[in-house]
C-alpha cells in the first residue's frame, strides 16, 4: 500500500429538502474545485424553523482529500 498525505477542510452545506441533501450539496460543490475527495465526518447539524416547521437544514462536515504526489 502506498503511503498518502491527507488534508481536511470544513464545509457547511444547506438544503430545504433534508440533512442528507445538505451533505450532498456541500460535497458536490467542493468536488468542482478539489480533487481526490475521500471521506467526510458530520460535525454539526442544525436547521432553520419558519412558521412551526423546518425551513432548511445546515450540516457542517469535515472533508478529507488526498494531496497529490
Amino acid at each position: 500500500m502506498t503511503e498518502h498525505t491527507y488534508k481536511t477542510i470544513e464545509l457547511t452545506g444547506s438544503s430545504a429538502e433534508s440533512s442528507d441533501q445538505a451533505i450532498q450539496n456541500a460535497i458536490a460543490k467542493a468536488s468542482e474545485t478539489i480533487k481526490n475527495l475521500h471521506w467526510f465526518e458530520v460535525v454539526e447539524t442544525r436547521g432553520y424553523i419558519e412558521q412551526g416547521g423546518v425551513k432548511y437544514w445546515q450540516v457542517t462536515i469535515k472533508v478529507g482529500f488526498r494531496i497529490e504526489d
